[in-house]
């Protein structure tokens, strides 16, 4: 057999286990699934996206039931926001304690502490990765704004 040959071979052996390997990672593919609670607003995305066992939880405002942000400034906002990532949360079957990360918008910097005290006392230990940043604005003038990730526990 000449060298050629058994290069072609071997190329057409390593190419059909390559096709095996990715038939198998197709069929264990994992489905996905949207969680929208304000589909009223109309807005081209979701509120979460579950994707086997985590949950991608899209900015939450300080907004009300009827979508009008909550009177009472940074604490009050942070709360609401808050409160609307939880209602996400339960409506795709996850728990607070199922939150691994969380991105936090701020309008202004400077109210981190008021924003902090809040946010401390709602999640549960441990707390989840933050990372927290100042946004040069937010939709609806918001004061906050913060998405998370959560992963179900087995």
């Amino acid at each position: 057999m000449t060298a050629q040959k058994t290069i072609s071979r071997l190329s057409i052996f390593a190419l059909a286990i390559g096709l095996t390997i990715f038939s198998g990672q197709l069929g264990h593919a994992q489905e996905h699934h949207a969680v929208n609670l304000s589909s009223a607003r109309g807005l081209p995305y979701n509120d979460g996206i579950v994707a086997g066992n985590t949950l991608y939880i899209a900015g939450q405002e300080g907004a009300d039931d009827s979508d009008k942000l909550v009177a009472g400034g940074i604490a009050a906002e942070t709360k609401a926001a808050l409160e609307n990532v939880q209602r996400v949360i339960k409506a795709a079957g996850f728990d607070l304690k199922d939150i691994v990360s969380v991105t936090v918008y701020l309008a202004d910097i400077h109210e981190f502490g008021d924003m902090n005290q809040v946010y401390k006392n709602f999640l549960p230990d441990p707390k989840p990765t933050r990372a927290t940043i100042q946004a040069a604005a937010l939709v609806n003038n918001a004061r906050v704004e913060i998405s998370a990730i959560a992963v179900r526990q087995k």
